[in-house]
């Protein structure tokens, strides 16, 4: 029991640690997906991530299709929150066997977001998307002309 005790122990603690690395560096796939962020939030009871939702739409009028992702870096989130409302391209890793949802909802792991400017309508015919502009500052109230005194008679 004692030789189980020091030589099984630490040989399962070492190999589960080995497969949560493993687990953590390596990916099944990555890949981009674009489209518009629609749902963006901080989610978790104790392991909070960011959780979103991208709505994908391949053509006008097409129903749209949702990509659900995580995002573990607050700096990449930051950027995506900015983004809100603009068309944007995700580039996520794939990640698999990783047990529970303490490492995120989803499998797809977000680390890095570009705002495409452009909105494909078909090959070859692309829509410019308008930067968004400051506000306008306000206007100085308008003062409204006194009127003359009258004339004395």
């Amino acid at each position: 029991m004692r030789k189980f005790l020091l030589l099984g122990v630490p040989l399962i603690g070492g190999l589960v640690a080995l497969y949560f690395w493993a687990a953590l560096t390596w990916n099944y796939s990555s890949g981009e997906r674009a489209g518009w962020v629609q749902k963006f939030s901080k989610k978790g009871w104790i392991c909070k991530t960011w959780e979103g939702e991208l709505a994908m739409i391949t053509m006008p009028g097409a129903a749209q299709e949702k990509f659900f992702f995580t995002v573990w870096d607050d700096a990449i989130a930051h950027q995506i929150n900015a983004a809100m409302g603009m068309r944007v391209s995700l580039h996520y890793d794939e990640k698999v066997g990783l047990p529970g949802s303490c490492f995120g909802e989803t499998r797809h792991w977000v680390n890095r977001v570009t705002v495409v400017r452009d909105v494909p309508l078909m090959p070859g015919i692309s829509v410019p998307q308008a930067a968004p502009q400051p506000a306008a500052p306000p206007k100085p109230p308008i003062e409204e002309p006194k009127a003359a005194p009258a004339p004395a008679r």
